[in-house]
């Protein structure tokens, strides 16, 4: 699965040409293709929000078909928004990061954004995890990308670890640039961008477009704690399994065993190193009990 990133449609094909779009885009819409849904964000009485949405604010996210909707479709946009719930977040505020300091109420990287609980599911079709790869694999949809920048985006590609996060302890010392790869103390922590750490925009005389970082982790609440993140290969998999088990065990320039990693097991099969094939997993058995 990847994220809608504006794919152009073929030039000479009618939009509803086999090979035209890719099937994210026969939902989501493309050049020459539009959507098949209008979204709607209300709240319990059915009212618009159009404010920003609180923490303990109960939303309705409300698709409202503007075209016929395949069965197959409504349950790839489910098994969507399960995976932001249960592994993920949602929203433009996700990489402010936690921190166990002293609570500063200027301090954004103080708080967590973007975490959500699904509280109920209206009746939609109910599929197989078979059913949904044949449909994904069928021949109508376009699969020739020029994406190779974006092609990490993938669940392919991503890592999940539940109940544990990274967060900063102290002035000199933070799990989360430890583990992206940025020195540790404040008075560097601006410096030393990488893929994993992404970069600040910069203007003048030298511009520089910002880059978001790819790994995310959230402390509150405690219930919902999580760290997640992308990477672009399987070396890199082993390279952040490793920091983590650093964490957990101590070592490498005299660090310490991390409290909030000494009880983590990377087997562990529901809060362990999960990887986008355990997480599929998990996400199909559940719908498939429901049904």
């Amino acid at each position: 699965m990847r994220p809608y990133i504006g794919r152009r449609a073929v030039p000479g094909q009618k939009p509803p040409d086999p090979g035209h779009h890719c099937v994210v885009c026969e939902l989501f819409g493309c050049t020459g293709w539009a959507r098949k849904f209008r979204l709607m964000v209300v709240n319990e009485n059915g009212q618009i929000i159009h404010g920003q949405i609180k923490a303990g604010q109960t939303f309705i996210l409300r698709f409202i078909p503007l075209r016929p909707i395949a069965p197959e479709e409504w349950c790839l946009l489910d098994a969507t928004l399960r995976l932001i719930a249960n592994c993920g977040a949602i929203g433009g505020k996700t990489v402010f990061k936690p921190s166990d300091q002293p609570y500063r109420k200027d301090k954004f990287h103080h708080q967590d954004f973007g975490l959500v609980r699904i509280e109920g599911r209206p009746e939609k079709p109910r599929c197989t995890r078979e059913h949904l790869k044949a449909y994904i694999h069928d021949s109508r949809w376009r699969r020739d990308f020029m994406d190779e920048s974006f092609s990490w985006a993938s669940l392919t590609n991503f890592w999940c670890v539940k109940e544990r996060y990274l967060a900063r302890k102290d002035d000199h010392t933070s799990s989360y640039n430890f583990v992206i790869g940025r020195p540790e103390p404040k008075s560097q922590s601006s410096q030393g961008n990488s893929w994993l750490a992404g970069r600040r925009a910069r203007g003048q005389p030298n511009p520089q477009e910002p880059e978001s970082k790819k790994v995310f982790s959230f402390k509150e609440p405690e219930s919902a704690r999580r760290t997640f993140g992308f990477v672009r290969n399987q070396q890199e998999f082993s390279s952040i399994l490793h920091r983590l088990l650093t964490l957990k065990n101590g070592g490498g320039n005299n660090r310490p065993s991390d409290p909030v990693w000494r009880s983590f097991d990377p087997d562990d099969p529901e809060r362990g190193f999960l990887k986008g094939e355990k997480i599929l997993e998990q996400l199909f058995r559940c719908t498939e009990r429901e049904g």
